[in-house]
C-alpha cells in the first residue's frame, strides 16, 4: 500500500499579476451562449467567505479527504487490481473509485489556481496509482472485470462503472486545461475511446443507471475537440428514457428513463441523477444549436426550482430514493437536499446562465452556495453533512471520529461515510469557485457574485479590463468595484442586482446616484482609471412566507438576511422552552448589522395525552415572550448536536 504524503502548509507561489486567460481554463466551455465564462485564474478571490472555504479546502480538506480513502482501502482498490489481489474482499461500495477522480480534479484546479506544491506532486502520485490499474484496452474500474470480481457491465443499473469512469474524466479535463499533456489526460483518451468502442453505434445498446458520463464526455471532447467523445454523449442522451435500465422499487423515474429528456416537465427521481443528466443536456443542446431542446430544458428547470425546490436552494424532498418529490412536497424535517445536489444545481443553472445570460441562474447559485455547499463543511473542513434538513427536531448523537458514518444519518457533521461523495464534490467546487463569479461578452463584464477578487479580461471588441472588487458582503451591503485598468474603446459593467434587494442604490463614476431594482443593471461610462462603482445592497432582516401550496411550511414563516437563510438553533431558546413551542411574532431591531434578533411567543401545548384540541379548547397563546438570536443556517450545528428549524410558526395552531 503506497503511503499518503499529506503537506505541513499549503505551499502557494508567490501573488502573481493576473493574466488575461483565455476562458478554456475552466470546467464549463461551451461552444456557443450569451456569456462567456472566464480562466480559472482570470478572477482571484482575496477574501471573504469564499476565499476563506478555498483556503481550508486547499489545507485541510483535500488531504483529509486522501488520508480518509488511504484509511478505508478505497485507494488500495487501484494497487489490488494492478497486483493481481482481486480475490480478497473489496473495500467500498462499487463506485469508490469516483472519490479518488473527483479528488484529483479537486487538486489539478488547485495545483494551478495557487501553485502549490504538495497538490501538484498528489496529482502526478495519484496518476501513476490509477494508471497501473487501467485494463490494456482502455477499461478501468476496481469493483468489475478482474478475478473474483463480477464481470464488466453486468450491472449497468447500479454499478456505476460509467459513472466512476465520467469523474476521471471530468479529472482529465481539469489536467489537460491548467497542465496540457500528461498521463492522467492519456489515461483518460483510453477509458473513452474503450467506451466510444463499447457503447458506440452498432455495439452495446446500454446507458448507466447513474448519469454523469454524459456530462464528461461532452467536456472532454471540447477539451480535446474530439467529435466522437462528443457524439457518444449524444447517444447516451438519446437511449435514456426508453426503459432500458428495467424496474427498480422507486421506478423508472428513478433513473429518468421513463420518458426521454424532451418530454420531461420535471426534474424527477433520484436528485442528483437528474442534475448531472439535465447539465449533460444542455451542454448538448447549446452545442447542437438545438433552441428547442434548451427551451425545454429551461421550462423543466424553471417548474422544478418554482415547485421542488427548498428555500435554501436544496433539491431533494425524500430520503427512501434521495429524490425528488412531486410538486409542493416540501418537508422540512425529512429535507434530503443532498450537498451533491446542492453542487449538481449550481452546475445546471450556470449552464443555463451561460446559454441565456438570464441572471436568475445567478440568483439561485448564490442562494444555493451559501446555503447548502457553504452548509455542509464544518469550519475546519474535515467534517460535513451528507444531507442538509431544515428541521431538526431532536439533538442526536455525536459522530464516531474513527470510522465512517451512515449518509445522512446524524445532526451533526461527519469526518467520513460508507458513501463519501459529497466530501470530494465539495473540494472540486471550492477549488474552482472563482470561475463563478464573472463572465464577459464582446463589449461587457457581468459580475454574478460578490467577494472580494481581482478580475483581468480582455473583451473583444474593447481590449484588456482590470477590475479590482471590494466588499464585506455578506456581512455588509456594500460592494465596490474599482477600475484598475481600462482601454480607451467604450465597455460596459454589468451588475446584477438580488431578486431579494428592493431598495438597492447604484454611485456610478460622474453620475447621480440612483436606484436599481433586482435584475441586471447595467453601468456605462467613460471610463478611467481609478473609476470606483458603488453598489448598495439592503441587507435588513425579512420575514419570507411560503406558497400556501407547500402544506409543511403553511402558517409559518423564515427568515432571510441578505443571500443567507436564518434559522433557530434550539440552544438558543431560554430554560425550558423547546423548539416546538415557539411562535415567531416579529424581528427586534439590533444595533449589530449582522445580528437577527426574533422576538417569540412560547404556546401552550396539550396536556391531556391527546395532540388533537378543538377552537373551544385549545386555549389562547402564553404571554411569555423571549428575544431569541438566529443564526446563519450555513453554521448550524457548528457547537455540536442541536435541535434546529427554518420555518417558524406565526401563528398558535400550525405546525410544520
Amino acid at each position: 500500500m503506497t503511503s499518503v504524503i499529506l503537506p505541513d502548509s499549503v505551499e502557494r507561489a508567490p501573488d502573481r499579476p493576473l493574466p488575461p486567460h483565455p476562458p478554456s481554463v475552466a470546467p464549463v466551455v461551451p461552444s456557443d451562449g450569451a456569456l462567456t465564462p472566464l480562466a480559472l485564474d482570470a478572477v482571484r478571490i482575496k477574501g471573504g467567505l469564499w476565499s476563506h472555504l478555498q483556503d481550508v479546502n486547499a489545507s485541510a480538506t483535500m488531504p483529509h479527504a486522501l488520508t480518509w480513502m488511504e484509511q478505508v482501502g478505497w485507494l488500495d482498490n487501484f494497487d489490488a487490481v494492478a497486483e493481481g489481489r482481486t480475490d480478497a474482499p473489496r473495500p467500498g461500495l462499487s463506485f469508490s473509485d469516483s472519490e479518488a477522480y473527483k479528488l484529483l480534479e479537486a487538486l489539478a484546479w488547485e495545483s494551478h489556481r495557487t501553485g502549490d506544491a504538495w497538490a501538484e506532486r498528489t496529482v502526478v502520485e495519484l496518476t501513476a496509482r490509477i494508471a497501473r490499474a487501467q485494463d490494456a484496452d482502455g477499461y478501468l474500474d476496481t469493483c468489475f472485470g478482474h478475478d473474483g470480481q463480477d464481470a464488466r457491465w453486468s450491472d449497468l443499473p447500479m454499478g456505476h462503472e460509467l459513472y466512476s469512469m465520467g469523474h476521471l474524466l471530468q479529472a482529465a479535463v481539469a489536467r489537460y486545461r491548467t497542465a496540457g499533456e500528461d498521463e492522467l489526460v492519456a489515461v483518460a483518451r483510453r477509458v473513452a475511446d474503450h467506451v466510444c468502442d463499447e457503447f458506440g453505434p452498432g455495439a452495446r445498446e446500454g446507458i448507466c443507471g447513474h448519469p454523469e458520463i454524459e456530462t464528461a464526455l461532452a467536456e472532454l471532447g471540447r477539451a480535446l475537440d474530439e467529435p466522437r467523445y462528443l457524439d457518444q454523449a449524444r447517444l447516451f442522451l438519446q437511449r435514456r428514457g426508453h426503459g432500458s435500465l428495467g424496474d427498480q422499487p422507486h421506478g423508472r423515474a428513478y433513473f429518468q428513463d421513463d420518458v426521454p429528456i424532451a418530454d420531461a416537465v420535471a426534474l424527477r427521481g433520484h436528485a442528483v441523477r437528474a442534475l448531472y443528466l439535465t447539465a449533460a443536456a444542455v451542454d448538448l443542446a447549446v452545442d447542437d444549436g438545438d433552441a428547442d431542446l434548451l427551451r425545454r430544458l429551461g421550462a423543466q428547470w424553471d417548474h422544478t426550482v418554482s415547485r421542488r425546490t427548498y428555500l435554501t436552494g436544496g433539491m431533494g424532498s425524500r430520503h427512501q430514493d434521495e429524490g425528488f418529490g412531486e410538486d409542493f412536497e416540501l418537508p422540512n424535517d425529512r429535507a434530503y437536499c443532498e450537498s451533491c445536489a446542492g453542487i449538481a444545481s449550481v452546475m445546471v443553472a450556470w449552464r443555463l446562465l451561460l446559454a441565456t445570460g438570464d441572471v436568475r441562474h445567478a440568483d439561485l447559485i448564490e442562494r444555493t452556495l451559501y446555503n447548502v455547499v457553504a452548509t455542509s463543511p464544518r469550519t475546519d473542513g474535515k467534517a460535513f453533512f451528507y444531507a442538509n434538513t431544515l428541521h431538526q427536531r431532536t439533538e442526536g448523537e455525536p459522530v464516531a471520529t474513527d470510522r465512517p458514518s451512515p449518509r445522512a444519518e446524524s445532526s451533526t457533521r461527519a469526518p467520513w461515510f460508507d458513501v463519501s461523495c459529497c466530501p470530494t464534490n465539495l473540494a472540486r467546487t471550492f477549488a474552482s469557485l472563482s470561475c463563478y463569479v464573472a463572465t464577459v461578452t464582446s463589449d461587457a463584464v457581468q459580475v454574478h457574485q460578490y467577494v472580494d477578487a481581482s478580475i483581468a479580461v480582455t473583451l473583444h471588441d474593447a481590449g484588456p479590463v482590470s477590475l479590482e472588487m471590494r466588499t464585506s458582503y455578506p456581512d455588509e451591503g456594500v460592494v465596490e468595484i474599482e477600475v484598475a485598468s481600462t482601454p480607451d474603446r467604450p465597455w460596459t459593467l454589468q451588475l446584477r442586482v438580488p431578486s431579494w434587494a428592493h431598495g438597492a442604490v447604484l454611485e456610478a463614476p460622474r453620475q447621480p446616484a440612483r436606484p436599481v431594482s433586482p435584475g441586471t443593471c447595467v453601468v456605462e461610462a467613460d471610463w478611467q482609471h481609478g473609476d470606483v462603482v458603488r453598489l448598495v445592497l439592503p441587507l435588513e432582516p425579512r420575514v419570507t412566507h411560503p406558497d400556501p401550496r407547500i402544506d409543511a411550511t403553511r402558517g409559518c414563516a423564515a427568515v432571510e438576511r441578505g443571500p443567507e437563510v436564518m434559522c433557530l438553533e434550539g440552544r438558543e431558546l431560554p430554560e425550558g422552552w423547546d423548539l416546538d413551542d415557539v411562535v415567531l411574532t416579529g424581528l427586534v431591531a439590533s444595533d449589530s448589522g449582522d445580528e437577527v434578533v426574533a422576538d417569540l411567543t412560547r404556546r401552550p401545548q396539550p396536556t391531556d395525552g391527546w395532540p388533537y384540541t378543538s377552537a373551544d379548547d385549545g386555549g389562547a397563546v402564553a404571554s411569555e415572550h423571549a428575544e431569541v438570536r438566529l443564526g446563519r443556517y450555513r453554521s448550524w450545528g457548528e457547537a455540536g448536536p442541536t435541535t434546529m428549524r427554518v420555518w417558524i410558526p406565526i401563528s398558535s395552531t400550525s405546525r410544520d
